[in-house]
Protein backbone atom coordinates (compact mmCIF):
# COMPACT_ATOMS: atom_id res chain seq x y z
CA UNK A 1 0.00 0.00 0.00
CA UNK A 2 1.20 3.27 -0.65
CA UNK A 3 0.56 7.00 0.78
CA UNK A 4 -3.32 7.23 -0.18
CA UNK A 5 -4.45 10.72 -0.82
CA UNK A 6 -8.72 11.59 0.15
CA UNK A 7 -10.76 13.85 -1.43
CA UNK A 8 -12.67 14.11 1.98
CA UNK A 9 -9.67 14.34 4.13
CA UNK A 10 -9.12 17.97 4.00
CA UNK A 11 -13.90 18.27 4.82
CA UNK A 12 -13.33 15.33 7.65
CA UNK A 13 -10.52 17.65 8.75
CA UNK A 14 -12.41 21.03 9.02
CA UNK A 15 -14.88 18.68 10.31
CA UNK A 16 -13.29 17.74 12.79
CA UNK A 17 -11.80 21.19 13.65
CA UNK A 18 -15.33 23.27 13.55
CA UNK A 19 -18.07 20.80 14.41
CA UNK A 20 -19.34 20.38 17.74
CA UNK A 21 -19.32 16.76 16.79
CA UNK A 22 -15.83 16.02 17.40
CA UNK A 23 -15.88 16.80 21.17
CA UNK A 24 -16.15 13.35 21.00
CA UNK A 25 -12.49 12.87 19.92
CA UNK A 26 -11.09 14.26 23.28
CA UNK A 27 -10.95 13.03 26.31
CA UNK A 28 -13.35 15.63 27.60
CA UNK A 29 -16.92 14.41 27.99
CA UNK A 30 -19.26 15.85 25.45
CA UNK A 31 -21.32 18.60 26.67
CA UNK A 32 -24.69 20.79 25.20
CA UNK A 33 -21.97 23.85 25.07
CA UNK A 34 -22.29 23.99 21.24
CA UNK A 35 -25.34 23.66 18.89
CA UNK A 36 -24.72 22.49 15.46
CA UNK A 37 -24.39 25.46 13.11
CA UNK A 38 -24.56 25.67 9.57
CA UNK A 39 -20.83 25.17 9.08
CA UNK A 40 -21.22 21.78 10.06
CA UNK A 41 -23.97 21.71 7.49
CA UNK A 42 -21.97 23.03 4.90
CA UNK A 43 -19.13 20.75 5.84
CA UNK A 44 -21.17 17.50 5.98
CA UNK A 45 -22.51 19.05 2.57
CA UNK A 46 -19.06 18.58 1.27
CA UNK A 47 -18.30 15.50 2.57
CA UNK A 48 -21.41 13.71 0.42
CA UNK A 49 -20.35 15.40 -2.32
CA UNK A 50 -16.60 14.13 -2.34
CA UNK A 51 -17.95 10.76 -2.03
CA UNK A 52 -20.35 10.89 -4.67
CA UNK A 53 -17.81 12.37 -7.34
CA UNK A 54 -15.33 9.37 -5.49
CA UNK A 55 -17.65 6.80 -6.45
CA UNK A 56 -18.43 8.37 -9.98
CA UNK A 57 -14.04 8.03 -10.45
CA UNK A 58 -14.36 4.80 -13.36
CA UNK A 59 -10.28 4.63 -13.02
CA UNK A 60 -10.97 4.30 -9.34
CA UNK A 61 -13.34 1.07 -9.79
CA UNK A 62 -11.96 -0.60 -13.10
CA UNK A 63 -13.61 -3.85 -14.15
CA UNK A 64 -16.12 -3.36 -11.20
CA UNK A 65 -19.76 -1.99 -12.06
CA UNK A 66 -19.79 -0.84 -8.12
CA UNK A 67 -23.45 0.87 -9.06
CA UNK A 68 -24.75 -3.14 -9.24
CA UNK A 69 -22.78 -3.84 -5.77
CA UNK A 70 -24.60 -3.87 -2.31
CA UNK A 71 -22.98 -1.27 0.33
CA UNK A 72 -21.44 -2.12 3.10
CA UNK A 73 -22.62 0.34 6.19
CA UNK A 74 -20.73 0.35 9.66
CA UNK A 75 -22.98 -1.74 11.93
CA UNK A 76 -21.11 -0.33 15.22
CA UNK A 77 -23.01 2.96 15.71
CA UNK A 78 -27.03 3.46 15.78
CA UNK A 79 -26.44 7.44 13.56
CA UNK A 80 -29.71 6.29 11.62
CA UNK A 81 -31.85 5.55 14.36
CA UNK A 82 -30.53 7.39 17.86
CA UNK A 83 -30.48 11.18 17.67
CA UNK A 84 -32.26 12.06 20.80
CA UNK A 85 -30.47 13.21 23.17
CA UNK A 86 -27.91 14.94 20.70
CA UNK A 87 -25.32 13.70 22.60
CA UNK A 88 -26.20 10.44 21.43
CA UNK A 89 -26.18 11.43 18.27
CA UNK A 90 -23.12 13.38 17.86
CA UNK A 91 -21.17 10.49 19.74
CA UNK A 92 -22.46 7.96 17.06
CA UNK A 93 -21.49 10.84 14.50
CA UNK A 94 -18.18 10.85 15.54
CA UNK A 95 -17.69 7.23 15.56
CA UNK A 96 -19.03 6.82 12.20
CA UNK A 97 -16.62 9.51 10.43
CA UNK A 98 -13.93 7.70 12.45
CA UNK A 99 -14.64 4.37 11.18
CA UNK A 100 -14.99 5.49 7.54
CA UNK A 101 -11.56 7.73 8.03
CA UNK A 102 -9.62 4.75 9.57
CA UNK A 103 -10.25 2.56 6.70
CA UNK A 104 -10.42 4.62 3.95
CA UNK A 105 -6.81 5.75 5.00
CA UNK A 106 -5.82 2.63 4.72
CA UNK A 107 -6.92 1.84 1.41
CA UNK A 108 -4.33 1.68 -1.48
CA UNK A 109 -4.81 5.19 -3.94
CA UNK A 110 -1.54 4.84 -6.56
CA UNK A 111 -3.67 6.92 -8.76
CA UNK A 112 -4.60 9.70 -6.24
CA UNK A 113 -8.38 9.50 -7.57
CA UNK A 114 -9.86 9.71 -3.83
CA UNK A 115 -7.95 12.92 -2.61
CA UNK A 116 -5.08 15.20 -2.73
CA UNK A 117 -3.99 15.53 0.78
CA UNK A 118 -3.62 13.25 4.38
CA UNK A 119 -2.93 14.01 7.40
CA UNK A 120 1.26 14.17 7.86
CA UNK A 121 1.27 11.40 10.42
CA UNK A 122 -0.51 9.30 8.46
CA UNK A 123 1.50 9.89 5.31
CA UNK A 124 5.01 9.33 7.37
CA UNK A 125 3.20 5.81 8.75
CA UNK A 126 1.98 4.85 4.88
CA UNK A 127 4.92 5.85 2.80
CA UNK A 128 6.71 2.29 3.90
CA UNK A 129 3.58 0.17 2.77
CA UNK A 130 3.40 -1.03 -0.94
CA UNK A 131 0.56 -0.68 -3.56
CA UNK A 132 -1.81 -3.12 -3.52
CA UNK A 133 -4.11 -3.22 -6.71
CA UNK A 134 -6.42 -6.31 -6.13
CA UNK A 135 -9.62 -6.87 -7.56
CA UNK A 136 -10.82 -7.50 -4.25
CA UNK A 137 -9.33 -4.67 -2.35
CA UNK A 138 -10.74 -2.00 -4.54
CA UNK A 139 -14.22 -4.51 -4.99
CA UNK A 140 -14.41 -3.94 -0.75
CA UNK A 141 -13.65 -0.20 -1.39
CA UNK A 142 -16.32 0.12 -3.94
CA UNK A 143 -19.05 -1.60 -1.34
CA UNK A 144 -17.55 0.17 1.62
CA UNK A 145 -17.65 3.62 0.12
CA UNK A 146 -21.60 3.42 -1.01
CA UNK A 147 -22.19 2.51 2.56
CA UNK A 148 -20.40 5.68 3.59
CA UNK A 149 -22.09 7.74 1.49
CA UNK A 150 -25.42 6.51 2.64
CA UNK A 151 -24.36 7.23 5.83
CA UNK A 152 -23.45 10.28 4.89
CA UNK A 153 -26.70 11.37 3.73
CA UNK A 154 -28.00 10.35 7.48
CA UNK A 155 -25.12 12.56 8.90
CA UNK A 156 -26.34 15.14 6.58
CA UNK A 157 -30.16 14.81 7.64
CA UNK A 158 -28.88 14.54 11.39
CA UNK A 159 -27.30 17.41 11.62
CA UNK A 160 -29.99 19.28 9.53
CA UNK A 161 -32.15 18.43 12.13
CA UNK A 162 -30.15 19.36 15.41
CA UNK A 163 -29.62 22.52 13.89
CA UNK A 164 -33.34 23.05 12.92
CA UNK A 165 -33.71 21.76 16.25
CA UNK A 166 -31.54 24.44 18.23
CA UNK A 167 -33.11 27.43 16.03
CA UNK A 168 -36.34 26.92 17.56
CA UNK A 169 -35.36 26.16 20.96
CA UNK A 170 -33.48 30.00 20.91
Amino acid sequence: MTLMKLYFTPVLLLLALSCPVWVVSRSLPVTDKGQMDNSCVFYARMLLENITNALTQPKLFSGINCTSQNMELNLETRTPTVCSPQESCTMDIGRDLSHYYKFLSAQPDPDRLLGSSVLYSLRELMALVKVSNHFDERLSLCKVMKGFQVRTITINRAIGYMVNLGEHTN
